[in-house]
């Protein structure tokens, strides 16, 4: 069984040094540090998941016809591990990226990765470079699974040859800015994704189409773009890269349903399940951009966050759109009930506070 596939390990010779290594971890940046290692296993249709190996990070050779470049058959997750106090390695709910990397799959008519051996990928490469572990509890490692299409062939068609590689890479902060707050440009042109397209799938595509209302929003000096939907262009759905929730005054809180059009984020479904926890009414329903602005204005919206496994937890602090902009509190700080929820979920995450969820899954 595919679940059953055991590991080769080839070493690299060409490791970093170890006081390299530490000199480069002292500020890694996001996404542009690469450990010494990747998982790769190879599917191929009759024969199924093989050659499943740790090998030296290298790069990918691919047919100029590769499906992957022509029809965009390509899915990953996200996803951290962390140094716990007692010096473990651990990682938060990769169970729950699991079971997304499979319903992305289904979606781009890809093979099904056995939940298993997603797990023994990450474990199995975290182990091969877990000195690349940070130690500093503002660091962490970043995980990316993906698979792609390799097959050379020009046709329309699910491919039959794939690869699913993990790489890692240690990561400081996502956002490079010095305020506590982002700034969001509201996209009132470009739509992220429809109902029955792949809104719900961790696909490149997906992140493709909203790169140029992202430097839409750069040009508008913020930080990030906020999409709404594709029918009404009215109700907001989610940022760039990023689940967002309103806090009222009344101390309820608000995240859109989900529904096809949005990515059901593990960061979101944990904040959900932590607020609830702590007594608080938390709705999954439909905001407008109107009310939005009109809640921030009046003082009935106290607070407001995006979230995902890059940035966690980050207050947004003031909206821009074409008629104008609106500032969400002081515009500049993290509100009390956003601070909570993201150092809730921070000392679970880093092994400091009690785990009665079961999200932490120690690896070595």
């Amino acid at each position: 069984m595919a679940s059953d596939l055991s590991f080769a390990h080839i070493p690299n010779a060409a490791a970093v040094p170890a006081a390299q290594r530490a000199s480069l971890l002292e500020n890694p940046g996001f996404g542009t540090l690469f450990t010494d290692h990747m998982a790769v296993i190879e599917y191929t249709e009759g024969a199924g998941w093989h050659d499943a190996r740790i090998q030296p990070r290298e790069m990918i050779a691919l047919h100029p016809a590769a499906s992957v470049l022509h029809y965009a058959q390509e899915i990953f997750e996200g996803l951290k591990a962390y140094r716990l106090p007692s010096g473990e390695i651990a990682m938060f709910r990769p169970t729950a990226n699991a079971q997304r990397f499979q319903e992305s799959a289904d979606r781009l008519a890809m093979p099904l990765l056995p939940p298993e051996l997603f797990l023994k990928s990450l474990e199995e490469l975290i182990r091969a470079d877990r000195d690349w572990v940070p130690n500093d509890p503002n660091k962490s490692l970043y995980l990316r699974p993906f698979m792609f299409a390799n097959e050379a062939f020009l046709g329309v068609r699910p491919a039959k040859t794939y690869i699913y590689a993990v790489i890692a890479c240690p990561v400081g902060g996502y956002f490079k800015g010095g305020a506590e707050a982002v700034s969001v440009w509201v996209s009132e042109r470009y739509s992220r994704a429809a109902a029955g397209g792949t809104g719900a799938a961790k696909c490149g595509g997906n992140y493709a189409a909203s790169l140029l209302a992202q430097s839409e929003a750069i040009a508008h000096q913020c930080d990030q773009v906020a999409f709404l939907d594709a029918a009404e262009h009215r109700w907001l759905e989610e940022m760039g890269g990023m689940n967002m929730f309103f806090v009222f005054e009344d101390g309820s809180m608000l995240t859109p349903p989900l529904g096809g059009t949005i990515l059901p984020g593990i960061t979101r479904d944990s904040l959900i399940t932590l607020a609830r926890a702590a007594g608080m009414t938390v709705r999954e329903e439909r905001y407008s951009f109107q009310q939005w602005r009109e809640d921030a204005a009046t003082g009935r919206l106290r607070e407001a966050f995006a979230c995902g496994t890059a940035a966690v937890v980050t207050p947004i602090g003031k909206i821009k759109y074409a008629a104008g902009q609106t500032l969400i509190g002081d515009g500049e700080h993290a509100g009390a009930t956003t601070k909570m929820l993201k150092e809730a979920l921070v000392k679970i995450q880093r092994g400091q506070a009690e785990d009665p969820y079961g999200w932490v899954h120690r690896v070595a």
